[in-house]
């Protein structure tokens, strides 16, 4: 019996298998620094360190070990992947790239600082501190003498006197809350209020009265040692060596004794016994010693203004100085004996 024949047929079956995968050495991303990586204490302890160019000297205002400093500059240069300080025998130097760091970290402190001071403007009582800044002559002089009733007055202000002759502070870049200037501002965004203006009057001490005679006419002073402000820096107003030229013919001017370049210097020289000098009231009120010669000779005329920046202009602590500050300048021009125009 024969067999049946089987037929077979043969499937070819593809396949298409996957692309092999080739495993690569794992590379690992640069991780560029950002905001939310950095610790802002260390930011606090950069400014620090910035300022007083020193990690020891850092540390003690910081109250912080000079190695404990220095770690968290290292880790803030770390996260930053970059030098901020440049390690020299001197001292800390910054780098360019920590210059430009700190303009944006001090930026940022000082906007802090103006937050914390405006919530605290939403209190009942001004309160709070108050930076002002002023000449050395005008501060020591009439402002300090009115201090303490501004204190008896505010009591919760902790006021803060920044007394500069050779540059003024910046109020926009918050170097001083508020000043008291000589010279009209130009700036928009500073608010300027004039308080007074001031007259200049000639002062000698009685010393020195006794020695060299009192001078009555301008003329006089051709005879006398005059005690001027120096030539090395501006005056903080013009004319103000006017007793060089009084009465004298065009480009004739007396010989000073003595320059200096601080009203308060020239009041102590003529303290001292030195010469006779201009000055205003509010410098010689103090002084009983002084004695004011040639009451005719009219001295330049200057303004004080009560100057800040306009985005302290609803500060309750800048509205209560201000109005302080006026009410004392408008006693002052009531009083007999003032130079208050």
């Amino acid at each position: 019996m024969k067999r049946p024949k089987l037929e077979t047929s043969i499937t070819t079956a593809t396949f298409t298998l996957p692309p092999q995968t080739v495993t690569q050495p794992h590379r690992r991303e640069k991780k560029l620094p950002s905001e939310s990586s950095i610790d802002w204490k260390r930011l606090h302890t950069f400014l620090t360190v910035a300022e007083c160019k020193s990690f020891t000297s850092a540390g003690r205002r910081l109250n912080l070990s000079q190695s404990a400093v220095s770690r968290q500059i290292s880790i803030l240069e770390k996260e930053l992947q970059t030098p901020l300080f440049l390690r020299t025998s001197q001292g800390l130097v910054l780098t360019e790239g920590g210059e430009d760091f700190f303009a944006t970290v001090q930026s940022m402190a000082n906007k802090l600082s103006m937050g914390v001071a405006r919530i605290n403007e939403w209190r009942e009582k001004p309160q709070g501190p108050l930076r002002i800044t002023t000449s050395l002559a005008f501060g020591s002089g009439w402002l300090t003498a009115r201090i303490n009733k501004f204190h008896q007055t505010y009591p919760d202000i902790s006021l803060s006197l920044l007394l500069v002759d050779d540059l003024e502070l910046d109020l926009l870049l918050r170097e001083a809350d508020c000043a008291l200037r000589f010279a009209r501002q130009k700036h928009p965004s500073l608010i300027q209020r004039v308080l007074m203006k001031v007259r200049y009057h000639v002062f000698a001490s009685q010393t020195y009265l006794d020695r060299h005679g009192i001078p009555h006419c301008a003329e006089d002073l051709d005879r006398h040692d005059i005690i001027v402000y120096g030539e090395d820096v501006p005056a903080p107003i013009t004319d103000m060596n006017w007793l060089l030229t009084a009465d004298r013919p065009e480009g004739e001017a007396r010989k000073p004794t003595l320059r200096v370049n601080s009203v308060y210097g020239i009041y102590r020289a003529v303290e001292s016994g030195l010469g006779i000098a201009a000055l205003p009231y509010y410098v010689t009120e103090e002084a009983p010693d002084l004695v004011e010669v040639l009451p005719e000779l009219r001295g330049p005329v200057f303004e004080v203004s009560f100057v800040y920046p306009e985005e302290l202009k609803q500060s309750r602590r800048i509205q209560a100085l201000r109005d302080f500050l006026v009410d004392e300048a408008r006693r002052d021009k009531n009083k007999s004996k003032s130079d208050l125009a």
